[in-house]
């Protein structure tokens, strides 16, 4: 079974390549048959390639993920992390705040992502 320290160490390293702007890189991070539902309750996202092409789209809208807590471990193959996703809209600033669980493999691959977040959840921000 994968340890704690590579869970946390593979969702860091999916925060750091959000944060460069490697849409690949973050894709390089799954297991070929995959699946995203970010958010909860859309469609899911199956296989590396729809993986990637929705990151590629993702990381294009110039957002920025920040930690809003330690990344958590648990006692089976899975992790959470509750983080901020911070952009800029047409109506302007904006922050959305969100609680990413996934699921790994043996070989520290994310085999799911879940990702929590509504409506309720986004804040628009004061113009700096």
């Amino acid at each position: 079974m994968i340890s704690e320290q590579k869970m946390k160490q593979g969702m860091q390293a999916y925060i750091d390549a959000f944060n460069r702007n490697d849409p690949e890189g973050i894709a390089a991070l799954y297991a070929d048959d995959a699946t995203v539902e970010d958010p909860v309750g859309s469609p899911l996202k199956n296989g590396k390639a729809a993986i990637a092409a929705f990151y590629k789209m993702a990381v294009a809208t110039g957002a920025k993920l920040s930690l809003a807590a330690p990344i958590r471990g648990s006692h089976s193959n899975s992790a959470a992390m509750a983080f901020d996703v911070n952009l800029n809209m047409p109506q302007g600033r904006a922050v959305i705040r969100v609680i990413d669980v996934m699921t790994f493999n043996d070989e520290g691959q994310f085999t799911s992502m879940r990702a929590f977040w509504a409506p309720g959840d986004m804040e628009m921000l004061p113009a700096k």
